[in-house]
């Protein structure tokens, strides 16, 4: 059965609306994903100052609850791993530029968007170097 996969790749939801941090938490559950929301850019720091290296995909909001906004989030993150895949949204132009190999995706985004970005990166973790 499913249940004895050893290892399930970590990704960090920031978003400050409830519902769609909720949502996009489920869509990448059903994609093998184990998931850590935040609300805001500090608690999701926090996640990536202590288990950073397990998390290999980040969704952030630009407007977050705190100081700190996505934007200076995704270059945070991409200091404490610089694979990390971070794709950085919002409803309104971006007006700050994103570290290397981040992603904008302008709002409404399609649920089915963050299913193929997980299930491209399951895909290159399972057929990679095997898990870490």
């Amino acid at each position: 059965m499913g249940q004895s996969r050893p290892y399930r790749a970590k990704a960090l939801v920031v978003e400050d609306d409830p519902t769609q941090r909720e949502m996009i938490g489920l869509l990448l559950e059903e994609s093998e994903f184990d998931v850590v929301a935040c609300e805001s850019a500090e608690a999701a720091e926090l996640v990536l100052q202590g288990s950073g290296d397990n998390v290999v995909l980040m969704m952030t909001d630009v407007e977050l609850a705190g100081r700190m906004t996505g934007v200076e989030l995704a270059h945070a993150a991409k200091k404490y791993n610089p694979d990390l895949d971070v794709i950085v949204t919002s409803g309104k132009p971006l007006r700050q530029r994103l570290p290397d190999g981040a992603m904008f995706w302008a709002k409404p985004w399609a649920p089915l968007d963050v299913i193929r970005v997980a299930e491209m990166k399951a895909t290159a973790l399972s057929g990679g170097s095997g898990s870490r």
